[in-house]
């Protein structure tokens, strides 16, 4: 049993430094050395970690566009991989102020680990974990395509997808806010094949994993080899190829191959 002047426990600490302990117990709060000065040892915990985060990861982030685009894109993968819907739930107070604080702890002690490790290998690149990216954001490469008919582009035996210049992959990389990407794991895509009109504009690529579980790269150039054989065969309009590439190239695979997995 809690008695009014027993000492405030951890959670009740944490309750007081979100504002939401109650009034009983903040009356021994305001009374009692020992819990203020637990609760200031927090609130110095949670002071040091905000200006810590503020004066050194702060001018480190890039702009949120890039980030953004990949969260977007891996959300809709995974929306298209798997119909269920997650069940909505509610957390009470006291729980949200545990998990904020559990939360604040957990970074403090991996930022510490991060710049302990940066110390240690000063002058190593920092490498980011690779990102699967199987949708390109639609912001960011809407797509473009050259003026040109079947008849010039099932002619001209175009190559299905053109070199992409080292400078121009760079950027692509820079714009999905990956710049310290591993390039041999992905292939800088372009969202239409040049086989079927694409242009070179940094509109019309994305940086798109090899190793993305299901819809990788390699299952986009089966694609595009179907798509071009039904152009040139005379079975599929050029216009509707491209649109149904920018749209959703995914949902594309699943119309032209009849099936929902690679």
């Amino acid at each position: 049993m809690l008695f009014e002047d027993s000492h405030l426990t951890d959670h009740e600490i944490l309750l007081a430094a979100d504002n939401e302990l109650p009034p009983k117990r903040a009356s021994h709060l305001s009374r009692c050395w020992a819990c203020r000065a637990r609760k200031e040892e927090t609130d110095d915990a949670i002071r040091n970690f905000v200006g810590f985060h503020r004066d050194v990861f702060d001018p480190m982030l890039r702009p949120p566009a890039g980030p953004r685009a990949l969260l977007r894109a891996q959300l809709s993968e995974l929306a298209g991989q798997s119909p269920a819907r997650a069940k909505s739930f509610h957390l009470p107070a006291w729980s949200r102020a545990v998990a904020v604080m559990a939360a604040v702890l957990i970074l403090t002690a991996l930022f510490g680990k991060w710049s302990l490790g940066l110390r240690h290998s000063a002058g190593s690149p920092v490498r980011v974990s690779m990102v699967r990216v199987s949708i390109p954001e639609p912001s960011l490469t809407p797509g473009a395509a050259v003026a040109a008919s079947r008849e010039q582009l099932c002619t001209a035996g175009l190559s299905k997808n053109r070199a992409v210049p080292a400078a121009l992959r760079r950027r692509v990389f820079e714009e999905y806010g990956i710049p310290t990407a591993e390039p041999q794991a992905y292939e800088v895509d372009y969202l239409i094949t040049p086989a079927l009109g694409g242009s070179d504009d940094i509109h019309n690529l994305w940086p798109q994993s090899y190793s993305s579980a299901v819809w990788n790269a390699r299952v986009k150039d089966r694609l595009e080899d179907r798509l071009h054989d039904m152009v040139c065969s005379g079975n599929l309009d050029l216009a509707t190829a491209q649109h149904d590439l920018t749209s959703d190239w995914i949902a594309a695979y699943r119309k032209y191959f009849q099936t929902d997995r690679p």
